[in-house]
This record gives C-alpha cells, structure tokens and sequence, in this order.
C-alpha cells in the first residue's frame, strides 16, 4: 500500500525526489506520513482538501483488501 500511496503523490508534485512516506502505528491503524517540499504541499492537499481526502479514500478501501486500517496524513 505504501508503494501506491507514494506512486500516486510522485505523480502529483513537481519535486518527486523529495517525497517520503513513512508508515506508523497509531492505536490500530497505520498512518502513512506524507513528505513533500514546502513548494508541493499545496498540490497534494488540493483545493479544499480535496485530493488529501482523495488519498485517504484510496488508503482505505486498499486497506480493506488486506484487513488493515490506514489513513494518510501529509506533512510539509
């Protein structure tokens, strides 16, 4: 899941050599932490969120394959 939420964000930004995602537990859910420049943010979070919300959705329903839950959350 990892691989395809970094696909998905590489295609988006200008500066795909600065992305990073690190993964991490929290209570039950693994939470993929999206790094980006400071120059990108606001082309992964979108107009009114609306491609951060985007990639959640994605991270969830890949999640329900392999029964796991898992959220995004982006990270300058």
């Amino acid at each position: 899941m990892q691989e395809l939420i970094e696909y998905l964000v590489r295609e988006l930004v200008d500066d795909p050599s600065a992305v990073r995602i690190e993964p991490a537990d929290d209570q039950g859910y693994v939470v993929y932490q999206v790094h980006v420049a400071p120059s990108d943010l606001g082309k992964v979070i979108g107009r009114r969120g609306r491609i951060a919300n985007a990639l959640r959705v994605v991270a969830k329903a890949a999640g329900l394959k392999t029964r796991q839950r898992a959220t995004v959350e982006i990270i300058s």
